[in-house]
């Protein structure tokens, strides 16, 4: 995989909030976090290491983050090392804030600050026939990083949502387009992703997440090839406002390099408004 190439995952990662480095498991009634701000606001609500995301939002006046790190195999010699992390702030009932960032070390380089973006995630339905919890994530990103660790194009993208209780099993759909500034030179204009992943209770405090996912190709100068990957790993909830996670990620077809995550969430608190 191109370093260029890369870059662009990385990006398209932020701006659609999946590059949490965290599986969910909080909740064994609600194992997706769709069902947040009803039950405890101080339950965590993990997302996923790479591109999916569930309809769960934080409650308002809470604040959550995701952080951790992933490194990539390149190739033999070359790795790449990314932190993505995400501030989750809850405005309003079903209404949740996200600014997402990493630092990235590419391969021969030094640690530098990639690109950031800042999105609204909106629940819009819960228990729909067919949809089930339904939330749309809209975002941009900002052309912060350099021209080793980001695109140098403001993105705007859209995410859709889908989140489902199996029984004890969560199950999260996601798809995303992103649009992209720039001539399409250096980076494609215009990208798209999908997502299907799953977790759920293996027993106490420990947990499973599994993931499969795909950016299909993209056109132009900077056009790539299609990529397809599963992930998946355990899960321990240290406190129900603290989860860990680590795992790998699997290459099918395309790119995508192999890879180890590990990470946290870590449910705050209230920082605004009044106590139930």
């Amino acid at each position: 995989m191109t370093l260029r190439r890369r870059a662009n995952a990385v990006a398209i990662v932020l701006i659609v909030a999946a590059v949490s480095l965290n599986a969910q498991q909080p909740d064994p009634k609600s194992p997706s976090g769709a069902s947040d701000s009803a039950k405890d606001p101080h339950v965590a609500q993990p997302e996923r290491p790479t591109v999916a995301t569930h309809a769960g939002t934080v409650a308002p006046g809470w604040l959550e983050i995701e952080t951790g790190v992933e490194r990539d195999r390149i190739d033999p010699s070359n790795t790449l090392i990314s932190t993505p992390t995400v501030f989750k702030l809850g405005l309003a009932d079903r209404v949740q804030l996200g600014l997402f960032g990493t630092v990235v070390r590419p391969p021969g380089s030094s640690a530098a600050l990639g690109d950031l973006a800042v999105g609204v995630k909106w629940r819009i339905v819960d228990d729909a026939p067919l949809l089930g919890d339904f939330a749309v994530l809209p975002a941009i990103k900002f052309p912060t990083g350099s021209a080793q660790t980001g695109t140098k194009t403001t993105d705007e993208s859209i995410l859709l949502i889908s989140s489902h209780d199996l029984g004890s099993v969560a199950m999260d759909i996601n798809v995303g387009f992103t649009h992209r500034g720039g001539d399409g030179a250096t980076t494609p204009t215009s990208a798209t992703l999908w997502t299907v992943s799953f977790g759920g209770p293996f027993g106490g405090p420990f947990g499973w997440v599994a993931e499969c996912y795909g950016y299909p190709g993209t056109s132009g100068p900077a056009g790539a090839s299609p990529i397809v990957a599963v992930l998946g790993g355990p899960t321990f909830t240290a406190r129900p406002w603290l989860v860990f996670d680590a795992g790998v990620i699997i290459p099918v077809t395309g790119p995508q390099p192999h890879a180890l995550y590990a990470g946290a969430v870590y449910n705050v608190g209230r920082i605004w408004g009044s106590r139930h």
